[in-house]
């Protein structure tokens, strides 16, 4: 039916589309409702560059030197815009030029050497993109682009200063994930990166963490793959649909976890159009390919586990912004590399190893009393 709906359907019939769904509850797996969204203005559709504004700074100056090389990428893609380009560029060359004392204010001390270096680093690769923005070079631009954006990325990352806020006490017998880590995932079709973020979902992406260094998603199959849609994993051998806790022996529920923008804390166990916040965005929303959600049933908030799903994000079918998934599914983090493996993956198909290669520092476990 999901297919039949995808093709049959125009843009001018998806409100009503919209309404019958919901009243009818019509759901497909865990908790995924039928892939359907109202049209939207432009959203961020990059996973990296989704990461890089979660982070919970406040520096005007690196935010607007962020803006400018983010917004190359949209210049790139006509190559009659290179006068663009060059002003993107020059701006963000100009920032770090004459901001230098500002970019560095929001630094803690003891970071403060290596944020240093890593202005250093930018002011001579940004030296760098601009000669190749006379190239109009478009391939290179956009490598040295990302290079460059990275560099703002570890700047940016330097400036936070600790977890932005604490988990509620019922949750706290969780695994959390105090900071960002990065997943390598081998799967027979390819390997792909995942970062994840406990900015902004501590106690999801802390699970996740949790999960993978015990190795439980290590053989299993994928259990779900909808073309432009979802591809989900996660159900384990036997009748439990998510990972029984070998210590208590009792089937590890996690809570929904939505960060809301401008909020100083995540909201707990209630979907946002249930809070009443229609029109709240998600710090992480399903904007980008390959979104990294947690799976759920959908008549309960808090029944989410192991399984989780990659959202195959299409702009024709899903458009970025407002949609059934942003306030109802928690994202907690973005395949930032290997995008072009979720294509290749189908059901029965498997995650060879998963592999937390950056950030296990960052997963607090609870006491075992």
């Amino acid at each position: 039916m999901i297919h039949v709906l995808k093709r049959c359907f125009t843009l001018g019939c998806l409100t009503l589309l919209l309404s019958t769904l919901l009243y009818l509850g019509l759901f497909a797996g865990m908790g995924m409702p039928i892939a359907v969204a109202l049209p939207a203005g432009n959203a961020i559709t990059d996973g990296s560059a989704l990461l890089r504004y979660a982070l919970p700074i406040d520096n005007s100056a690196v935010r607007e030197l962020q803006a400018n090389l983010e917004d190359i990428a949209s210049q790139l893609r006509s190559s009659k815009r290179w006068g663009a380009v060059s002003r993107d560029v020059n701006k963000a060359s100009q920032i770090l030029s004459d901001r230098g004392t500002e970019l560095l204010a929001s630094v803690p001390e003891e970071h403060k050497p290596a944020a240093t270096a890593t202005l250093a680093a930018l002011k001579t690769q940004m030296t760098d993109l601009q000669a190749l923005v006379e190239t109009k070079d478009k391939e290179q631009v956009a490598q040295k682009r990302t290079e460059v954006l990275n560099l703002v990325g570890d700047l940016e990352a330097a400036m936070v200063k600790k977890p932005p806020s604490e988990v509620p006490a019922e949750y706290r017998h969780l695994p959390q994930l105090q900071g960002r880590a990065t997943i390598d995932i081998t799967t027979n079709k390819g390997s792909l990166t995942v970062v994840v973020d406990g900015y902004s979902a501590p106690v999801t992406a802390g699970n996740f963490v949790d999960l993978v260094q015990r190795g439980f998603y290590n053989g299993l199959a994928f259990t779900r793959a909808e073309e432009s849609y979802v591809l989900q994993i996660g159900d384990p051998p036997g009748a439990a649909a998510g990972f029984i806790d070998p210590t208590t022996q009792q089937y590890r529920s996690i809570p929904l976890e939505i960060l809301v923008q401008g909020d100083p804390t995540p909201t707990y166990g209630i979907t946002l159009e249930d809070a009443g916040r229609y029109l709240a965005q998600p710090v992480l929303p399903f904007s980008a390919y390959g979104a990294v959600a947690l799976a759920r049933p959908s008549d309960d908030p808090n029944g989410g586990s192991s399984q989780f799903f990659f959202f195959l994000f299409e702009p024709e079918l899903t458009p970025a912004g407002l949609n059934l998934l942003d306030g109802r599914y928690a994202v907690f983090g973005y395949v930032v590399a290997g995008k072009e493996v979720l294509e290749k993956l189908r059901a029965g198909d498997t995650i060879e190893s998963a592999q937390v290669v950056q950030g296990t520092e960052n997963l607090v476990l609870p006491a075992i009393s």
